[in-house]
C-alpha cells in the first residue's frame, strides 16, 4: 500500500468506527443531559460531607449522573472541594463520573460487548473503594491543606466554565414534570450541548489514533508487547501497561473506548483494556491540571493512588471474571473497515440525528451560544466556599 492509501484506510476505519457509535453516544448524551438537569451542584457539596462508605456511595450515584467529560469532572470535582466536600469523596465522584456514566456503557457495549460493560460497572466501585483506603492510609493532613489553599487559588485548567454552570431545575414538582417542562427542555439541551462541546475532541482524536493503530500496526507487535505468549505474565503485565498506555495517548473519556477496542483484538489481557479504560484520570494533560489545582505534591500523590486503584481493581476484575469464565474467548471487538449500509444502524442514526439537531435547536435559541465562549472561562465572581 502507498503512503496516501494508508492514510486513506485509517480515515476511513476512523470514520466507519465513528458511523457505527453516533445513535449510541447522542442517546448517552441525551439521558446524562436528563438526569443533570435535575441536579445541582450545590446539592451535590452538601451531600459529600465526609469519606464514609454511605457518603462515598453517594458520591458514585451524582458521578454516574454528571457529564462525563473527564476534563469537566476534573473541574466539577474541585468545585466540589472548594464548596465544602470532603477531597476523598469529590474524587471519588471524578472517578465515578468518567467510568459510571450511561454513555460510556452504550459504547462499551457497541465496541467491546456485555462483558467489558459489566467488567466496568464491578471495577470502578471496587477501584473507588481502593483509592479511599489509600487515601486513609497515605493522604496526611498538611498535603491536604496544602492543596485546598492552591486549590483556592483559582489557577485555571480545562473546562472550569462548563463545570461551574448550574443549569438543573429548580422547583416543586415530581422529577418527571421537571423534565417535561419548558425549563427542563433547555436545560436538558444545554447540558447535552456542553457536553458534547466538551468532549467531541477526546472522542474525535480517540477515533483517530484507533483508526491509525489499526490501520498500520501489525498484529505481531501488540502480541509481542503484550505478552500474549505467556498466558500469566499477561494477566499480570495488562493492568500495569494498560494505565500508562493511557497516560501517553492523552485520549480521554468515551474517546479511549475505541482505542481498547483496538488493543484488545491487539492481544491486551482483558484486565489490561479495563485499566486502559479506567486511566482517563491520569493522562497528562490531566496530571498537569492536578498540578495547577492542587500543587506538584497532590499531583504526584493522585498519579501515584489512582495508578494503583486503577491497576489494582482491573486485576481484580480479571480474576473474578476469568473464575466465573466470563473473559470472552474471542477477540472480535467492532474495529471496522469503512463501509455504510441501509442497515438498522443507519435508521437509528438518522433517528438520533434529528433528536440532536432539535436539542441543538433549543439550546440556540435559549442563548447557548454564550454559554459556549464560556465553557473554558470560569465566572468572574469565582466559587462560593
Amino acid at each position: 500500500m502507498s503512503m496516501t492509501e494508508q492514510i486513506l484506510r485509517a480515515f476511513g476505519m476512523a470514520f466507519a468506527m465513528g458511523w457505527e457509535i453516533l445513535w449510541p453516544l447522542i442517546l448517552g448524551f441525551t439521558l446524562s443531559g436528563v438526569v443533570q438537569a435535575v441536579v445541582s451542584h450545590q446539592e451535590m457539596a452538601r451531600l459529600l460531607p465526609d469519606d464514609r462508605p454511605a457518603t462515598i456511595a453517594k458520591a458514585l450515584a451524582l458521578g454516574a449522573a454528571s457529564s462525563s467529560c473527564s476534563y469537566a469532572a476534573v473541574a466539577i470535582a474541585r468545585a466540589l472541594f472548594r464548596k465544602g466536600a470532603d477531597f476523598t469523596a469529590a474524587m471519588a465522584f471524578e472517578m465515578a463520573s468518567t467510568n459510571l456514566v450511561v454513555e460510556l456503557a452504550i459504547i462499551m457495549l457497541v465496541f467491546l460487548g456485555w462483558q467489558f460493560t459489566l467488567a466496568e460497572f464491578v471495577g470502578a466501585p471496587i477501584m473507588v473503594a481502593l483509592l479511599v483506603v489509600l487515601f486513609r492510609s497515605f493522604l496526611k493532613r498538611r498535603p491536604l491543606d496544602e492543596a485546598r489553599e492552591q486549590a483556592d487559588r483559582g489557577l485555571t485548567g480545562r473546562m472550569e466554565g462548563h463545570a461551574e454552570m448550574d443549569m438543573s431545575v429548580k422547583g416543586d414538582g415530581t422529577l418527571w414534570q421537571r423534565i417535561r417542562s419548558e425549563q427542563g427542555f433547555t436545560a436538558i439541551s444545554q447540558y447535552f450541548v456542553m457536553d458534547v462541546a466538551s468532549v467531541w475532541m477526546d472522542i474525535a482524536g480517540g477515533l483517530l489514533i484507533s483508526g491509525a493503530l489499526a490501520a498500520w500496526v501489525p498484529a505481531q507487535f501488540w502480541q509481542s508487547f503484550f505478552g500474549v505468549d505467556h498466558p500469566l505474565l499477561a494477566k499480570l503485565w495488562g493492568p500495569l501497561i494498560g494505565p500508562l498506555v493511557a497516560v501517553i495517548s492523552f485520549v480521554c473519556s468515551v474517546g479511549n473506548i475505541p482505542l481498547a477496542a483496538v488493543l484488545w483484538n491487539g492481544g491486551i489481557s482483558f484486565g489490561g483494556a479495563i485499566a486502559f479504560i479506567f486511566a482517563d484520570l491520569i493522562i497528562l494533560p490531566i496530571l498537569n491540571i492536578y498540578r495547577k489545582y492542587y500543587g506538584w505534591k497532590m499531583a504526584a500523590f493522585l498519579f501515584a493512588t489512582f495508578y494503583a486503584a486503577m491497576a489494582g481493581a482491573a486485576l481484580i476484575v480479571e480474576l473474578i471474571f476469568d473464575a466465573l469464565g466470563l473473559v470472552p474467548a474471542a477477540r472480535n471487538a467492532r474495529v471496522v473497515d469503512a463501509s455504510i449500509s441501509w442497515n438498522y444502524t443507519t435508521w437509528l442514526n438518522i433517528a438520533f440525528l434529528v433528536l440532536a439537531g432539535l436539542l441543538v435547536w433549543r439550546f440556540f435559541t435559549t442563548g447557548g451560544l454564550a454559554m459556549l465562549r464560556m465553557m473554558n472561562k470560569p465566572a468572574a465572581t469565582g466559587h462560593s466556599h
